[in-house]
């Protein structure tokens, strides 16, 4: 079963984390008690997901993504659960949109969304390095879930990168 986290606009302009703590919280304290360290990564049992409810006026283009209390809000997620993006429902495009709201990007209507290059090239490294140091303290051996999220955000990871880590 996927765990959406319903996001308001009220949440996002107060930088409220609640919801997301309600969701997220007892699905995986109660997954810890249940199961051994790491059995939940990529079971759909264990992924969540975001509804997001963001009025806009009439006209206004923006994606998402594109505006600033969204971000901000997601942002400031990230920070509180930096490993979330591991149990996010990647097949359902959760892993892209997360991204999005943390790496500037474009969007094409032709190719969808196109992240500024080095822009990426940092969140991603950035989190390779934080969650495989998550997982070695979980006792995960996270190495193949990590290079395939990176792979899904377009970079190929080799073994010898994680041999240093």
């Amino acid at each position: 079963m996927k765990h959406a986290i319903a996001l308001t606009a009220t949440h996002c302009q107060s930088l409220d984390l609640t919801l997301a703590q309600q969701v997220i919280d007892p699905v995986l304290m109660h997954h810890q008690t249940d199961a051994k360290p790491g059995q939940g990564l990529g079971n759909p049992d264990l992924t969540f997901s975001f509804a997001i409810d963001f009025p806009q006026e009439a006209g206004d283009p923006r994606e998402l993504s594109e505006i600033p209390e969204v971000r901000l809000w997601f942002i400031r997620l990230d920070a509180h659960y930096p490993w979330l993006p591991l149990y996010l429902d990647w097949e359902s495009g959760e892993l892209s949109r997360y991204t999005a709201m943390l790496v500037p990007h474009q969007f094409s209507p032709v190719d969808g969304i196109r992240y500024n290059p080095e822009a990426l090239e940092i969140f991603v490294m950035s989190k390779v390095f934080s969650l495989d140091g998550w997982l070695k303290q979980q006792g995960i051996d996270g190495r193949s879930r990590l290079k395939f999220m990176t792979q899904m955000l377009g970079y190929e990871l080799d073994d010898a990168l994680f041999n240093l880590l």
